[in-house]
């Protein structure tokens, strides 16, 4: 049975994102469904695949996943061709601690500057937390790619579960024009130059839902 990733809006909806983009960037067949969030009747048809009641659900077969980081493991286990984790034990091994960073962390980031792929690029002043956690996401970046970056632009080298958990992050720092240094601009440029991350925005730029919540001024 073929795979159906369920989504919220693609404009607003960061953890939808993750898997998606991984799933799209290596390959797979799927298909999806939007459901648009805090519309009539959205929750309800996201509690009709998962008890959990949040997006996004991977459905494959019988077996239903919520949750992204969970979703993308998963993958990486069911095509390993995909590659989706490094053959190097110690770089898989730091991914997956800062997919897990990324999953756990970065509340004031998310708060502050929620995704928001049709906003135009101008700067909000940000909250020293949020600086915090745009100060430790560079870190990161920088780190993967001195470390880990010999065997191509992404973090650990290939496309991973790591670039698909920051890849929202690289939405964020763009749309709110947050400064950071030449490593990770650089990355932010792979990720945005590829067809995958230009499909998913001109989708979501489409949309005609808005979530006034998710606008920032």
């Amino acid at each position: 049975m073929a795979l159906k990733l369920i989504l919220g809006n693609k404009n607003y909806s960061s953890w939808s994102l993750r898997p998606w983009i991984a799933m799209r960037q290596t390959g797979m067949t799927f298909e999806e469904e939007i459901i648009p969030l805090y519309e009539p009747g959205s929750r309800e048809k996201i509690l009709h695949y998962s008890p959990a009641g949040k997006v996004p659900i991977l459905i494959d077969g019988d077996v239903a996943i919520w949750e992204s980081l969970a979703i993308l493991e998963h993958l990486a286990e069911k095509f390993p061709k995909a590659a989706l984790w490094p053959a190097d034990e110690a770089a898989r091994a730091h991914g997956r601690a800062i997919a897990a960073e990324m999953h756990a962390g970065f509340g004031a980031l998310r708060r502050h500057c929620p995704m928001n792929m049709r906003r135009r690029r101008r700067k909000l002043a940000l909250t020293p937390e949020v600086v915090e956690d745009v100060r430790r996401i560079e870190v990161i970046w920088t780190e993967c790619r001195e470390r880990f970056g010999r065997g191509g632009p992404f973090l650990l080298g290939g496309f991973s579960v790591a670039d698909a958990m920051y890849a929202p992050v690289v939405s964020r720092f763009y749309s709110y024009d947050i400064g950071v240094g030449s490593a990770a601009e650089a990355y932010m440029a792979t990720v945005m130059s590829l067809p995958a991350w230009k499909e998913w925005e001109s989708a979501g730029e489409r949309e005609p839902w808005v979530m006034p919540g998710n606008e920032r001024d």
